[in-house]
């Protein structure tokens, strides 16, 4: 694959688990990187490792919160003006429970990370990129973006948002004939630091939890087949971990009589 030093891959979510395997995986087909995430020790590490293996790229690390929507916009404006190419919304987590025992400080970080600081970012690298030669937007959902979960429902909700409004992104840059493409990746069991923060464990067996399930190593391969692919959805088979690109899978009313009609 040829180099991309001098342009640009955003990637939130970035200190570990998936982010940082699909760190790894687009500094070794040559990108520059955006790095953002809370974590400032995990970010410089990643960092130090990333140019070791790859000097002539260019690494920025960005630490923020974006559970915050100021740190959302802040850290958009401060990257804004770079030449950037693809930018990926990984950061997120989940939470294992019963709907009426659900922490609600907790699911309301989760609903403002997973959902708004998304949309901002998503809406944002819209308004400004729609336009530019090569330019991806994919947002990590989940396959529980298309299928409810026992005791992971809220989680899953705001996994079937990512879905809806990537897919819908994507019909919509596709009709106005955009350069930018949306996409979205969709896994199954990846082992992640996903499983101790749902449960509110400092230790999670995967192996016991789940038996078969993904590296972010395997998860970051799928993104890049994604990446070069054509499709709009790469989602993981929850019962076979098998995987495939496909097109949007919701139904969308792009043609609809119904639909309001706007006047000039």
């Amino acid at each position: 694959m040829s180099q991309d030093t001098a342009n640009y891959t955003v990637i939130t979510g970035a200190s570990a688990g998936i982010g940082a395997a699909a760190a790894r995986a687009f500094a070794a087909r040559g990108h520059s990187l955006i790095l953002i995430a809370r974590r400032t020790a995990r970010l410089t590490a990643l960092r130090e490792e990333l140019l070791a293996a790859h000097p002539t790229l260019d690494i920025i690390i960005k630490t923020a919160d974006l559970s915050e929507p100021d740190s959302v916009m802040q850290v958009y404006h401060e990257v804004k003006g770079l030449s950037l190419r693809t930018w990926i919304n990984n950061a997120g987590f989940g939470s294992y429970g019963a709907i009426g025992a659900q922490d609600l400080g907790k699911i309301r970080q989760m609903i403002h990370l997973n959902i708004e600081a998304l949309t901002m970012f998503s809406s944002l690298f819209v308004r400004d990129f729609a336009d530019t030669d090569g330019t991806q937007l994919i947002n990590i959902s989940s396959v529980g973006g298309y299928l409810i979960v026992p005791s992971v429902v809220t989680y899953c909700a705001t996994k079937f948002y990512v879905s809806a409004f990537t897919e819908g992104l994507a019909q919509e840059l596709a009709a106005r004939g955009a350069k930018l493409r949306a996409k979205l990746l969709a896994p199954a069991a990846t082992q992640t630091e996903f499983g101790a923060v749902a449960n509110d464990t400092p230790a999670y067996d995967y192996d016991k939890a789940f038996g078969t399930y993904h590296t972010s190593a395997q998860m970051a391969d799928f993104l890049l087949a994604l990446y070069d692919s054509d499709a709009v959805l790469g989602i993981v088979d929850r019962e076979t971990l098998a995987f495939r690109l496909t097109a949007p899978q919701l139904p969308y009313a792009g043609n609809s009589a119904r639909n309001q009609k706007i006047s000039d």
